[in-house]
């Protein structure tokens, strides 16, 4: 008979966050690893646009390109995204989809000419609205471990502490670990012998200690739900001086909306040594953490055109100033299986409990950005537009106001993580009268040093679309195909076999845009 009370000592937690929630250096990256945006017509091409002009999306990009207006014009886009992941999990593949409808764009632009022939010849505002960042996906996946359990994660992250910090009103009760302790799935030693350390935990779902006949399984599945975006609103102005340079600048206001629920289950617990031991039917972990913000930024940018045949462009965004919100909260459900907990008769069946809701106020600020581009044109058949973005995500970096918290340890982190890259960007228009054909292709690089077990988070999308040109109205339709890898942990041993879900995903996004000039 398995003997209750024999929890798995000498395993460690590799990071002491919480289980499952997105840690700092996570979000620091996913905040500053922002894509170009703009209009259906600037999409279809790759996102190369630095030197390029006469399109609402210079007001983000490179706010000189605003001075090649030649009247004014409202737009709008609307886009449908279609997202799929394939998790891969103890040779397990699910398979999820999601898709949503958005608005990855606004432009309001305002031109004036000076009737000149030389000089300043027009100047142009806007006011622009851009999409930056869609989170919209979801991934699960499932399988039985035989290596561990979110059990060991539990016992490992409560060595150390006392158990009253896991009750009500203790500094570590709303943590998961907190959870687990008030759902009766870790206790400490003392529970069985009163001369054991208070400091050290068991569990009854753990497994004899230094008997490695004693092999655990369990069957683990998890579903994680992304949602929310990060949106820009740019106020920019760009001036043309002789139909040859065009300067501009701009200050964007920017804004965050980020949410992640994630529900995790263990069930259907197998000991070796006493296959007829079964304590408990299930344990369900669900966690929601949401992210809000606002911030600022300022773009600097300028064109030259040397020759009717070529133009080039460059741009420097400052680093975007954001105040963070966020807000933690999470729960947890056991279901015993009549189990005698206490050996007095009294039975364990339902058990549940929930943290309070955590909110936490900080700063961060992401990376300032260097764009560089050349566009050359073939008269009136078209023209071929290539970008070069230069990016540091390791010059991201966390701050608070408030007394006694510091994010020195997530800011080390974030330096040693991450590296300075170079996203590419090259597209092409063909003409044929009042019709447009486009195509492109991006290419976003690992912003981590090196691998990250194992996979390369580079980012590809190959885009393709179509236009048609009228004075009074315009439409453009783009197509965006963008495949990339991930991996994600739900915790983590110190053991090369903490559980690791590797990640395809793929994204096709579709963005109509009309606009009317006037």
């Amino acid at each position: 008979m398995k003997i209750w009370g024999v929890g798995l000592p000498g395993i460690l937690v590799c990071l002491p966050v919480l289980v499952s929630a997105q840690s700092f250096t996570e979000t620091a990256l996913l905040f500053s690893r922002t894509k170009p945006g703009g209009s259906a017509r600037i999409q279809a091409m790759g996102g190369a646009q630095i030197s390029l002009g006469g399109d609402y999306s210079s007001a983000f990009s490179n706010p000189a390109g605003l001075g090649m207006y030649n009247r004014s014009e409202f737009s709008f886009s609307t886009g449908y995204n279609s997202g799929s992941s394939e998790s891969s999990y103890l040779d397990n593949t699910t398979s999820d989809n999601q898709t949503n409808l958005h608005v990855p764009g606004v432009g309001l632009v305002f031109q004036n000419n000076q009737n000149r022939s030389k000089g300043f010849l027009s100047g142009t505002f806007a006011i622009t609205f851009n999409r930056t960042n869609n989170f919209n996906q979801r991934f699960s996946y499932e399988g039985t471990n035989a290596n561990n359990s979110i059990i060991d994660y539990f016992i490992a992250d409560a060595t150390g502490l006392l158990a009253d910090e896991f009750l009500v009103g203790g500094d570590y009760f709303n943590t998961p670990t907190g959870l687990a302790y008030n759902n009766y799935l870790i206790e400490d030693s003392t529970f069985l012998n009163p001369s054991a350390s208070p400091y050290e935990y068991l569990s009854v779902l753990g497994t004899f200690p230094n008997n490695p006949n004693d092999i655990r399984t369990v069957f683990q599945q998890e579903e994680v739900i992304f949602s929310g975006a990060q949106n820009q609103w740019s106020f920019s102005y760009g001036a043309n001086l002789s139909d040859k340079f065009f300067i501009g600048a701009g200050v964007g206001l920017a804004s965050i909306r980020y949410e992640v629920k994630k529900t995790y289950r263990e069930s259907d617990f197998v000991f070796v040594l006493d296959p007829t031991f079964k304590p408990l039917n299930n344990l369900l972990l669900e966690e929601e953490l949401k992210i809000t913000g606002s911030g600022f930024n300022g773009t600097l940018g300028m064109i030259y055109r040397p020759l009717d045949l070529l133009q080039v462009g460059i741009s420097y965004t400052t680093p975007t100033y954001y105040q963070i919100t966020d807000i933690y909260q999470g729960s947890m459900k056991t279901l015993w299986n009549n189990f005698d907990y206490f050996g007095d008769g009294d039975l364990l069946l339902d058990v549940n409990e929930q943290t309070d809701e955590l909110i936490s106020e900080y700063d961060l600020r992401t990376p300032d950005r260097l764009s560089l581009g050349a566009s050359f044109f073939f008269q009136k058949f078209g023209f071929v537009s290539a970008d070069a973005e230069l990016v540091n995500y390791a010059r991201a970096k966390y701050s608070s106001g408030i007394s006694g918290i510091s994010f020195d340890s997530d800011n080390e982190n974030i330096q040693e993580l991450y590296q300075t890259v170079v996203n590419y960007r090259i597209g092409g228009e063909f003409r044929f009268n009042v019709w447009r054909v486009r195509a492109g292709f991006s290419y976003m690089p690992d912003p981590f040093v090196s691998e990250q077990n194992g996979i390369s988070r580079d980012i590809t999308s190959y885009s393709t679309g179509l236009g048609f040109r009228s004075k009074k109205f315009y439409a453009d339709f783009a197509l965006v195909f963008t495949q990339g890898e991930n991996s994600y942990r739900p915790y983590r041993v110190n053991s090369p076999t903490s559980p690791l879900v590797t990640l395809d995903t793929k994204n096709t996004l579709g963005v109509l845009t009309i606009g009317f000039p006037f």
